[in-house]
């Protein structure tokens, strides 16, 4: 009997799907896997997001997924067998747009008060470090934190700090906006009026004219006093980078996307670069750079890029392009000026010329336009769709900006920055339009490429699943829901956004990302199924056991004793 053309393509492409399947069950069947996790709950995240028993993994890449008995048969003789117990594993979490590298650099000589429930407790930590610090030497909290996380609502005041460490400066800053100085520290800056922070900085006075301690100011005005604190060594660099990406570890990060940014120079560099030469990285590093000063950014961008190709690196660390802040003079949180717009444009037409990926900063739906209508002129000439340039942050993107976005092809790196300033949100737009914001449903369902991510650790919390979270229910650290339902992913969709999406934006899509067969054995096995846990307590889900091509990265109760082995 003679089928209908349409009958003969469905034909075909059912025995395609058949031979495909036969020689990919053969060649696993041929493979002697190293390690096997079963009796799992394993979220491939690939195109069907389909859920499987188990996984086997041999050389860091992983073999076949399927069916528990299906996968022992693939162990080796010395194979190691790990048993789930009913767990849920994803594909490792990919930050796609923090600073990593340079909240790594500090992260062994600062008091974190990250997730810290009360103003007491934050207090509480300056206290004891105090007691273990000399005389003189500074105490540092550089931000992830905001009063709506405290019991008490509020903000330190300098005479609380000043008084349970008084022998030491102090430097508390509060997101990109505001920042406090014991008497010590403000002594040890030398800062006496507002010229001493300018531009972008304004002392706060007391009756007497006197500076109390406190500084209002804009991100560029916090980045030049943060950078005459003293320097950490190379030695406590390297202390807190170990530590520090071992902390991403512990929360299901496998990767990051670094977006270079305020106070990072060429030196800041040097301690990623000496754990990925000594093989002592835990993450994958994609890495942004950006001009370290006003002025001459594309002239400076271009020197820092004469020896780095697009995609320079391996599959640790690699250089991932030119970002976030690609024109300081115009850093687009408002208007960008004729001449601003006209640098911008001519730095992105160098780097379309070269082929290099993008992360840059843009605030206002108001203005972005100006962006869009520079990257459709060099569009006619350098083809960007394959580029995968990233506007970031854009939390009031417009239905209309989207679509012109996806036209082009653009990434839209969405951070968890309204888990911290959603209430200021509505104070400043309105209820109802803050329920819009961000539009993620309405890009979805446009087809664009949205990615997930923190921007921790100045303005946020570093965690993935406090992010995930906020991306599903909307509601702020302090509990208002700010972001309607309407505008929410699904679970599946805000994972995609942290595994698939956020390592296409990294250039790594072909090697991580989902747990399919060829693909690097990044992964995480989650204290809870994050498919079933009440949305309210995504937050509170770790990774019991993480591994990176296939290592033992971190390793908590059950499965401690893997953490003893040569991965580690």
């Amino acid at each position: 009997m003679l089928l209908p053309r349409s009958g003969l393509a469905k034909f075909a492409r059912y025995l395609a799907a058949v031979i495909v399947a036969a020689s990919s069950a053969t060649i696993a069947s041929a493979q002697t896997a190293d390690t096997i996790l079963f009796n799992g709950k394993i979220l491939t995240v690939d195109r069907d997001f389909s859920v499987q028993q188990a996984l086997a993994i041999e050389n860091g890449r992983i073999v076949a997924t399927g069916p528990s008995a299906d996968m022992k048969r693939l162990a080796g003789d010395k194979a190691r067998l790990v048993d789930l117990g009913g767990r849920t594993v994803i594909p490792g979490l990919t930050d796609g747009h923090i600073h990593g590298i340079r909240a790594a650099l500090t992260f062994g000589t600062e008091v974190n008060w990250i997730g810290v429930p009360t103003l007491k407790d934050a207090l509480e930590k300056i206290r004891a470090t105090a007691k273990t610090q000399k005389p003189g030497s500074w105490i540092v909290v550089a931000g992830g934190w905001t009063e709506e996380q405290f019991a008490e609502k509020r903000r330190p005041i300098p005479s609380e700090v000043a008084a349970i460490a008084p022998d030491n400066p102090v430097y508390i800053q509060h997101l990109y906006d505001w920042l406090l100085l014991t008497p010590k520290a403000i002594e040890a800056l030398n800062i006496r009026s507002d010229a001493d922070v300018t531009p972008g900085g304004k002392l706060e006075l007391d009756a007497a004219d006197k500076p109390t301690g406190v500084i209002n100011a804009n991100g560029n005005a916090l980045g030049k006093i943060f950078d005459k604190l003293p320097k950490p060594t190379m030695e406590q660099q390297l202390d807190g980078s170990k530590k520090f990406f071992r902390e991403m570890n512990s929360l299901g990060i496998t990767g990051i996307v670094d977006g270079g940014g305020v106070s990072m120079y060429p030196a800041s560099y040097q301690a990623v670069f000496k754990l990925w030469r000594d093989k002592q990285l835990t993450v994958r590093v994609a890495y942004h750079l950006c001009s370290p000063k006003p002025g001459s950014e594309l002239a400076d961008v271009q020197n820092l890029t004469q020896l780095l190709p697009p995609g320079f690196g391996d599959s640790m660390l690699h250089f991932n392009g030119p970002g976030e802040i690609l024109i300081w003079a115009d850093w687009t949180d408002g208007d960008i000026t004729p001449d601003g717009k006209a640098k911008l444009a001519e730095f992105l037409r160098w780097a379309a010329s070269k082929g290099y990926t993008i992360q840059l900063h843009w605030n206002p739906d108001r203005t972005v336009h100006d962006l869009i209508d520079v990257v459709e002129d060099i569009n006619k000439d350098y083809p960007v769709r394959d580029l995968r340039w990233t506007v970031l942050h854009l939390y009031n993107a417009s239905e209309d900006s989207l679509k012109r976005m996806k036209s082009l092809g653009l990434i839209w790196g969405v951070q968890d920055g309204l888990y911290f300033g959603g209430e200021r949100l509505q104070r400043e737009v309105g209820v109802d339009q803050a329920r819009l914001m961000p539009r993620i449903a309405t890009a979805m369902k446009l087809g664009l490429t949205v990615a997930g991510g923190t921007d921790a650790h100045r303005v946020s919390s570093y965690n993935p699943f406090v992010s995930l979270q906020w991306y599903l229910d909307g509601t702020t650290i302090g509990g208002t829901k700010t972001r309607g339902d309407e505008e929410a992913p699904s679970r599946q969709q805000a994972l995609e956004m942290y595994t698939r999406n956020s390592a296409f934006m990294a250039n790594d899509d072909d090697k991580r990302g989902t747990l399919e067969p060829g693909k690097f054995a990044d992964l995480a096995v989650l204290s809870a199924d994050y498919l079933t846990a009440p949305v309210s307590d995504i937050g509170k889900i770790r990774s019991v056991l993480t591994m990176v091509g296939g290592k033992v990265v971190h390793a908590a109760e059950p499965f401690t004793e893997l953490a003893l082995g040569p991965d580690r």
